[in-house]
């Protein structure tokens, strides 16, 4: 999860209990990270979170359930790197390799964002991808990313 709008910290603590409420059940969170915004338009720092969830959902009505979050909390979809109130992606579906039109999982840019792969690290060290074959700390090892990750605090 990532928010760059407004009260950042807020925002990813409401998305985490909507996603507690609608989703399914956190069993784990990293802490959260202060990281700068990737893309071409100028904007906040983001602070970003990872999370993993135990949900009863299909792939399919989880991304339903995850894009009705990011609407509800008023993100607009109008600049693919903009500014944002709540961005939730979902990174891994268990070890499921998924190609289609509007869900391609793992998430295609794992290997090359550190803000996705420092608190993934936290709570997923060992996961292993399923495309790539290496663990979640190998792929941080080997990211070419510089952009700065920063802790910002204890795990909640």
């Amino acid at each position: 999860m990532g928010s760059n709008i407004g009260k950042r910290k807020s925002n990813l603590n409401a998305a985490y209990n909507l996603i507690q409420d609608d989703v399914g059940a956190i069993t784990e969170a990293s802490a959260m990270y202060r990281t700068e915004a990737w893309g071409p338009v100028a904007q906040m720092a983001f602070y970003n979170q990872v999370v993993r969830i135990n949900t009863p959902l299909s792939r399919r009505n989880l991304l339903k359930k995850v894009l009705y979050i990011e609407e509800k909390m008023g993100r607009i979809k109008d600049n693919r790197w903009g500014p944002r109130i709540i961005d939730i992606d979902i990174l891994y579906y268990h070890d499921k390799i998924i190609n289609q039109r509007h869900l391609t999982l793992p998430h295609p840019q794992i290997p090359n964002r550190k803000f996705a792969l420092v608190p993934l690290c936290e709570i997923a060290p060992d996961f292993r991808h399923p495309a790539l074959g290496m663990t979640n700390d190998q792929l941080l090892k080997i990211c070419t990313d510089q952009m700065a990750v920063r802790r910002l605090g204890a795990k909640p």
